[in-house]
């Protein structure tokens, strides 16, 4: 009997239904990729001082403060959380290489003109590093500013909306 490798399925050269799919989705659209049905939920930034922490992500970023049940916070946007190690808290997983204060470079999606955005970081005390500039992001490109939050991680407002003279 004659077994094809790489396949896989009730009887030896069989298809699953998933590799079926897939390899019809190839023949009908060559060179583009299967859509895996995922979406970032949550990521982890670590903080070295929760009071400032936690008013920065809160006051500056929008961030709904959550207290987790082991300890620590989260800072959620919507359906998208950072999850925060800091003092006191003993994360059960973590990286091959933690994450650490200040070592951290995340975006946020400013829905606005980015000139509100700059306004918004200058009324909380909050330096402009660089920008605006124009840059690429999930979306495409839009205008960006960079700023630190307490600990030096980078930080990003984008913004999406054409700018107007």
């Amino acid at each position: 009997m004659r077994v094809q490798r790489g396949l896989k399925g009730p009887w030896p050269g069989a298809l699953d239904c998933a590799a079926a799919i897939a390899m019809l989705y190839t023949c009908i659209y060559p060179g583009r990729h299967i859509m895996v049905p995922t979406r970032l939920d949550h990521c982890v930034i670590h903080v070295s001082e929760w009071q400032r922490s936690n008013a920065f992500y809160t006051q500056v970023l929008g961030a709904e403060l959550v207290t987790r049940p082991a300890g620590g916070f989260a800072y959620r946007f919507g359906d998208n959380q950072l999850n925060v190690h800091g003092p006191g808290v003993q994360p059960a997983e973590v990286a091959r290489l933690p994450v650490q204060p200040g070592n951290s470079d995340l975006c946020f999606e400013w829905d606005g003109p980015i000139a509100d955005a700059i306004a918004h970081l200058a009324a909380q005390g909050v330096p402009v590093e660089r920008g605006p500039m124009t840059r690429n992001g999930a979306k495409g490109p839009g205008t960006s500013v960079y700023f630190r939050d307490p600990d030096g991680s980078l930080m990003e407002f984008m913004s999406y909306r054409l700018q107007t003279a």
